[in-house]
């Protein structure tokens, strides 16, 4: 059954899609390893905090009748004020780059580009903001794979490693669940 849904892929595997602040940055040959490893640290670190604010107590409707759960309902309320605050200073204070439509995974990641585009087989760091409270990006280094007429930029990654590949792909399935389960909500 059609649900009115496409499960988002890229380079054959689940992909993470959204319209999010994302840069280029062209990097000099080869990669500079002690970069690469300080990337990969900042990127565990930035995952988890993302997997931490998606998680969400019970999907049901929780028992009223529990005691302190207007209290919880509460300061889980206030926690997310706070956190929007926090990225709205985040963003004033250090800008970031104009949103674009991107789709990533571990494998590579295509973005909308502005003028001028990276010359094919360049290499460098794709960087996605993927939430307003979280300072760093997602740094991802890469290759220019295509550029299409349109202004699709294409990326294929270096393999990030296990623990973050894990990490991604767990992020584009979380997205691709919440996608699912607002087509199966009933119209109210």
């Amino acid at each position: 059954m059609y649900e009115g849904l496409d499960t988002v892929i890229l380079y054959e595997e689940l992909a993470y899609e959204d319209v999010l602040p994302v840069a280029w940055r062209p990097l000099p040959e080869p990669f500079d390893p002690a970069i690469v490893g300080s990337f990969a640290d900042r990127n565990l670190r930035v995952l988890q905090a993302v997997a931490a604010l998606d998680e969400h107590g019970q999907i049901e409707k929780p028992d009223e009748n529990a005691p302190h759960a207007a209290d919880i309902m509460r300061l889980e309320m206030k926690m997310n004020l706070l956190l929007d605050m926090v990225g709205a200073l985040l963003i004033a204070s250090r800008p970031r780059p104009k949103p674009a439509a991107v789709r990533f995974n571990a494998l590579g990641g295509v973005f909308q580009g502005s003028s001028p585009f990276p010359p094919l087989g360049n290499q460098g760091v794709l960087e996605v903001y993927l939430r307003d409270c979280v300072a760093d990006p997602l740094r991802l280094f890469g290759r220019i794979a295509s550029v299409s007429p349109d202004g699709k930029v294409k990326v294929r990654f270096v393999p990030p490693g296990e623990n973050i590949s894990d990490l991604l792909e767990k992020l584009a399935f979380r997205k691709h669940r919440r996608q699912v389960a607002g087509v199966r909500q009933p119209k109210k």
